[in-house]
């Protein structure tokens, strides 16, 4: 497994150097959805980590946003799961909160997960039964035991919507960032106490997170109660999400649910 994340950690960063190529530079953006584009970064990206993670590891399933599902890599019992750009949004807008997301899922479970930030060279990484890390330091998720005082970090278009006022008089601040892999992250290391969703998000935008955050003595579980699985024939998890220290996991679920 430690092989798993040292490849998985090589390929991100030569991931980010290469979109860095293209940050506050000209590329060719296209819509694949109503609010939902890519860019020539996030295909340049793709096509690259493919290239490295699967020659080094052929016999692995791959699961990617910007590469064409294929129904192979439900037979397999190891799978990458890849989001080449999670946060392009961002990156369009020249907003440094997008990171390279990789994960490595065995039998439903993320063992492995890494994010790099190519703007601020961070490095959020976990492999099962090791820890989490930032920059090499080991990271925990922490909390404050009062709802009042806690930081959410919740998505910017929910935010905009108004899909967050309902609670703004009741944790300490509502933090709007970009990338929901970067949210998890952040929270894994302790720089706020919960990440959450009021939407559905696709598994390539959390799987490396949820390693991390389970690493960091977090957990992340839908807006339902459950935990995630990996590598299914739907990647989309709805209705929404939370993440980060278990008992703030709880009373935040508590919380949003009871609404």
């Amino acid at each position: 497994m430690k092989s798993d994340l040292i490849l998985a950690k090589g390929a991100a960063i030569e991931a980010g150097e290469l979109i860095l190529n293209y940050y506050k530079a000209d590329y060719e953006i296209k819509d694949k959805g109503y609010h939902n584009p890519v860019t020539t970064a996030d295909n340049a990206a793709d096509t690259r980590l493919k290239e490295i993670l699967t020659e080094a590891r052929p016999e692995y399933g791959w699961l990617s946003e910007e590469t064409v599902d294929s129904p192979e890599r439900l037979t397999k019992e190891r799978v990458w799961v890849v989001d080449p750009l999670d946060g392009t949004k961002e990156f369009i807008e020249g907003v440094p909160h997008f990171v390279v997301s990789i994960a490595l899922v065995e039998n439903g479970n993320p063992i492995v997960g890494v994010l790099y930030n190519p703007v601020t060279e961070e490095i959020f990484s976990a492999a099962q039964g090791e820890g989490s890390q930032l920059d090499g330091e080991l990271i925990q998720c922490t909390t404050k035991d009062d709802i009042g005082e806690m930081v959410i970090l919740n998505s910017r278009s929910e935010t905009r919507r108004g899909l967050w006022d309902p609670y703004h008089e009741t944790f300490g601040e509502l933090r709007a960032i970009g990338s929901v892999a970067y949210k998890l992250g952040l929270t894994a290391a302790g720089k706020a106490d919960i990440f959450a969703s009021l939407r559905p998000k696709n598994e390539w935008d959390i799987c490396a997170g949820n390693c991390i955050i389970n690493e960091a003595g977090g957990k992340l579980i839908d807006l339902k109660g459950n935990h995630v699985s990996f590598n299914q024939e739907r990647t989309l998890i709805e209705p929404g999400l939370i993440a980060g220290d278990i008992d703030a996991v709880d009373k935040t679920f508590n919380i949003i649910t009871a609404k």
